[in-house]
């Protein structure tokens, strides 16, 4: 980059608005997992719109490429930057308008999700999105990356919740999407493009998002099963009872409940012994006591049907917590634990069980010492499939020898009518795959990006990088 280059980036973003600082540069051009350190010549920090748009302009001008960062929360390395501008959105995290008679909320990029969760609260209404990293995760990135967490059964991914965006464009025009419409059948549904976009496509610079009713009452249970099956069955036993108030069922297997025993202060077993799989259920209700009687019911009925081994239902929002503070850490336990090869694939509800039990044969044929952390949603089929060693001091040459079964395992993801990315995106660890896999898909991509990014300076590494 030019002096002339940077220099104008720094007389337009203020003195408060870049970094050369080495440490804060080294810690937002790494990745959370530690997988990734990048690059940059220098961190672009914006307070505004505006101030994004300007410095879009000056670095099309200069042929400068960008890597936009929200909350650097990302597990496939879409936000480290390799060489190109870092331009993080955290200054801009204010909230423009709350609408509770439309049920929206219009916010900044850079707001935090449990920030955003907070102020819903204080309306009494739900923001439904829901993940383990929602104190750091902004929501310019959530909607970057189409985030999915454990609420996606009922309310949907994140592009089933924007109701509108705002965006910096690739030449460095201001698009105004922000309607709070629930219709509006007027051509192509252009913030769709951004959304799951990896910022390859432009940058999100505030949205106005959907909001709910508070349930009257929400209802938590966790039950200890013998087979990721019986989860299958559970899920539909569940929503039927409840009328479609199932909210979340999350699958977890011993050997990720065990690791956050181990690594996570203040994780006890709330079951008496242990059990091969657990299942984690929450009900939102309309009405005190619906959910609770739901709940009763859907567990009498799989107790019967020896679908539950042993539960057990939080009888407040202090037990209710404790509970998905069994499932919401599984990833930073497996940290703790040791290196693993992740895989975050998505398969139809119905071929789950069938899915987990020939993975983990296949792995375990493949990876001398492997061990198979298989938990996630099942409600959706979205399941994070990853490889840790049985030894938590392996390190990064077992995740070398990984990669043949890596390829398998997404063979098998194929097999199944899946998807090799399910909620996390593509970003560079996947780019490769993705193109090898839906050639088509990735042309037609490709097409777009070129359309909307003639001189290919958003992302360029990330999810469609250049031939």
């Amino acid at each position: 980059m030019s002096p002339e280059t940077l220099s104008e980036l720094k007389a337009v973003l203020g003195p408060k608005g870049w970094s050369e600082d080495a440490e804060e540069i080294a810690v937002k051009s790494r990745d959370w997992r530690g997988r990734w350190q990048g690059e940059t010549p220098i961190l672009l920090k914006p307070s505004s719109t505006q101030d994004v748009s300007d410095a879009v302009a000056i670095c099309v001008k200069a042929g400068i490429a960008i890597t936009p960062q929200g909350g650097n929360t990302g597990l496939v390395g879409g936000a480290v930057p390799r060489g190109e501008v870092l331009l993080s959105l955290s200054r801009m995290n204010g909230v423009r308008d709350i609408d509770t008679a439309n049920d929206s909320i219009t916010i900044e990029a850079g707001c935090i999700l449990e920030n955003i969760q907070n102020i819903a609260a204080e309306q009494n209404r739900l923001f439904p999105l829901s993940l383990g990293s929602q104190g750091s995760a902004s929501i310019g990135g959530l909607i970057s990356t189409n985030a999915g967490g454990v609420h996606v059964l009922r309310y949907g991914m994140m592009r089933d919740l924007v109701l509108g965006l705002e965006a910096v464009l690739p030449d460095g025009r201001i698009w105004n999407g922000l309607r709070g419409l629930r219709k509006d059948n007027s051509g192509y549904d252009l913030k769709q493009l951004l959304i799951g976009a990896e910022g390859t496509l432009g940058i999100v610079t505030a949205a106005t998002l959907k909001l709910f009713p508070r349930p009257a009452e929400t209802c938590v249970a966790f039950a200890g099963l013998p087979s990721p099956a019986a989860a299958v069955e559970l899920l539909g036993l569940a929503k039927s009872t409840s009328g479609g108030a199932l909210s979340a069922l999350e699958l977890i297997p011993r050997n990720a409940m065990q690791m956050v025993l181990d690594h996570i202060p203040g994780a006890r077993d709330p079951l008496t012994a242990p059990h091969p799989w657990y299942a984690l259920l929450e009900i939102g209700a309309g009405r005190i006591g619906e959910g609770r009687l739901a709940m009763e019911s859907a567990l009498e009925t799989a107790f019967e049907r020896n679908l539950v081994q042993d539960a057990t239902i939080a009888e407040n929002e202090t037990q209710a917590l404790a509970l998905w503070q069994l499932r919401e850490p599984i990833a930073e336990a497996e940290k703790a634990h040791g290196k693993a090869a992740k895989h975050d694939v998505s398969i139809p509800v119905s071929k789950i069980a069938a899915f987990i039990a020939e993975g983990t044969a296949l792995a375990e044929k493949m990876v001398p010492g492997a061990n198979v952390i298989a938990f996630g949603h099942v409600g959706d089929g979205n399941v994070h499939f990853n490889v840790a060693h049985k030894d938590p001091g392996a390190g990064d040459g077992f995740l070398s020898s990984c990669a043949a079964a890596t390829d398998a395992i997404y063979d098998l993801v194929q097999s199944y009518g899946g998807s090799i990315a399910a909620e996390h995106g593509v970003g560079t660890l996947k780019a490769a795959e993705l193109a090898a896999r839906r050639p088509l898909e990735v042309e037609l991509m490709r097409t777009i990006k070129a359309a909307l990014d003639p001189h290919g300076i958003m992302n360029p590494r990330v999810l469609i990088p250049r031939h």
